[in-house]
């Protein structure tokens, strides 16, 4: 995996925790680490899984946004199933918000580098 692809891949990881993090502050549940970490992990494979998916549909750099709504929704999708295999909570308003949360989060980030990358391209 390039350099770039491995940034990426840490960008949705880390926001991902963010997602989690802020969902456990507006919740105020108990130990903070251990439950971001519970609240994240489900995503935290989905978005691994995602990762996976566009690297098999042969695109190498997930950071384009086509890819990026590959890892967003794939995100969501394993991340609310395995969060009720494990038996937490999967409330409609909570689907509904984590999707938006996510995909503003994993499809916003590239498509305010692929702006200003196409700015900067024009400033040349």
């Amino acid at each position: 995996m390039s350099p770039l692809a491995m940034k990426a891949l840490a960008a949705d990881l880390v926001l991902v925790l963010v997602f989690a993090a802020a969902g456990r502050a507006e919740h105020d549940k108990g130990n903070v680490i251990l439950g971001v970490l519970d609240t994240a992990w489900p995503f935290l494979v989905g978005a691994g899984i995602g990762w996976l998916l566009v690297r098999q549909l042969g695109k190498r750099e997930a950071i384009g946004i086509g890819p990026g709504i590959t890892v967003w929704i794939s995100t969501v999708l394993f991340g609310m199933v395995l969060r009720q295999l494990s038996g937490d909570g999967t409330a409609f308003s909570f689907i509904v918000v984590a999707t938006l949360v996510l995909g503003v989060f994993l499809v916003g980030w590239r498509a305010l580098a692929r702006l200003l990358a196409n700015r900067k391209a024009t400033q040349v």
